[in-house]
């Protein structure tokens, strides 16, 4: 039996697509009434327009979980190590769903995973997805990323549906750092693009957006060829370019001087905990230093487009 730990937009959207391949799924939201209200009108309001299959069993009781083998945790990263002590037991998988750095600990999800349940087998799903797009059955691919090949082909099994196609590697670091690093840039697209500084701007952004998450997650012991891949690139080419994307819609909203929507972005803690990493390693962020201003209210786009013009001319 699966279990998704996490009742969330992409947390839901990953129960939906599993149950209708024929998986029992035990969905788990920590709001004991909104669960209760799912289980009887099968729907949830972070996908308003999609019903839970039968299969999908919402509960509000962490107890649930305590029978599903595989665990996926769709919990918002800076809140991940705090929920684990929560649930139940450890599962003989944990699949982290979520993108960031912890900024208290400098770690991705599956160390957080590894520290709190020490013989579970974990994995990372990431790569360039909408959870609406998920729900709805339209195609989709993503990376998985785990360093036990026993498991990570286990899993892709588990986990792939006719819809959902999983690619396996065993660059954990790699799936993890495209992931969490390319949502600072798409803040930095969406306000080159909130600001009205074209679409040359967003390209220079998400090209030398790439560069940096490069530097930093091979410092790190990622490969250049998952980077390139669907966690990476292809993750970043959608997020920095659709409103759809939350880390994006902040961008936009932080350009235009409007209010910034009310979703978790992770990309905002990750551009501060990226700087935490890259300080010791002597690499240089200068978008995602520009981004951290841009969020913490150091700067606005007009500085921080300045601060990224004014550099050094140098060799690309």
């Amino acid at each position: 039996m699966i279990g998704v730990a996490g009742a969330g937009a992409f947390g839901t959207a990953l129960a939906v697509t599993l149950a209708r391949s024929d998986r029992e799924v035990r969905l788990w939201g920590r709001d004991a009434a909104t669960m209760a209200e799912a289980a009887r009108t099968r729907r949830l309001s972070r996908l308003p327009d999609v019903t839970l299959p039968e299969a999908v069993r919402p509960t509000g009781a962490a107890d649930d979980l305590a029978a599903c083998d595989t665990l996926i945790l769709a919990i918002p990263m800076q809140r991940l190590a705090e929920a684990l002590d929560g649930l139940p037991r450890a599962p003989r998988h944990a699949v982290a769903a979520c993108k960031g750095v912890d900024l208290v600990r400098l770690h991705g999800p599956t160390a957080i995973l590894r520290a709190a349940w020490p013989e579970t087998r974990t994995a990372i799903l990431s790569g360039p997805s909408f959870a609406a797009d998920i729900a709805r059955g339209l195609p989709t691919a993503l990376s998985l990323g785990c360093e036990d090949p026993e498991a990570g082909l286990a899993l892709q099994a588990a986990l792939s549906t006719p819809t959902l196609r999983l690619y396996r590697t065993t660059d954990v670091a790699g799936v993890e750092l495209g992931g969490a690093l390319k949502n600072v840039v798409a803040i930095a697209c969406g306000a080159a693009i909130g600001a009205g500084l074209g679409e040359s701007a967003r390209a220079a952004l998400m090209t030398r957006g790439m560069a940096e998450i490069m530097r930093l997650a091979e410092a790190m012991g990622a490969r250049r060829d998952t980077l390139m891949g669907l966690s990476g690139l292809g993750d970043l080419a959608l997020t920095c370019a659709s409103p759809a994307s939350r880390n994006f819609a902040l961008g936009l909203a932080l350009g235009r001087g409007t209010a910034p929507p009310e979703a978790t972005t992770e990309g905002a803690a990750t551009a501060t905990a990226a700087l935490h990493l890259a300080r010791p390693r002597g690499i240089d962020l200068p978008v995602t230093r520009a981004v951290d201003d841009l969020v913490a209210g150091r700067a606005n786009v007009e500085d921080a487009m300045r601060s990224l013009l004014d550099r050094e001319l140098k060799d690309e």
